[in-house]
């Protein structure tokens, strides 16, 4: 697994995290700098699927690969799901949603690290 990918993922989310509980904070709806923000965890987490399989693939480790992989794809899901859920919600707790899906990713992100190195 490759840490630097992991820890920007991590740090990337917990930032659109403390901006979305700022906007819910301040009974502020979602915003397209949010939904940039969200835009850009999304890809870095695709680029996370494609680097994670690749090495899942060429590794000698002892990797439950089904379990590495549902994780992987678990994460790509949350924040589209968060951001339809905001989306639907017209008032403050829109962001909260999203702040909410947010927290998730470095959950889903340490679990893997975890996954990986054990």
């Amino acid at each position: 697994m490759f840490e630097p990918l992991t820890w920007a993922l991590v740090a990337l989310a917990l930032a659109a995290m403390v901006y979305a509980a700022v906007l819910t904070a301040l009974d502020r709806r979602i915003n397209w700098t949010l939904l940039g923000a969200l835009g850009v965890i999304e890809l870095v987490l695709l680029a996370q699927l494609v680097v994670g399989i690749v090495q899942l693939v060429n590794t000698d480790q002892n990797v439950s690969g089904v379990l590495f992989i549902g994780y992987l794809i678990g994460s790509l899901i949350v924040l589209p799901l968060g951001a339809l859920w905001a989306l639907a919600e017209s008032s403050r707790w829109g962001a909260g949603a999203l702040a909410v899906a947010c927290l998730v990713i470095p959950v889903l992100e340490l679990r893997m690290y975890e996954i990986w190195t054990a």
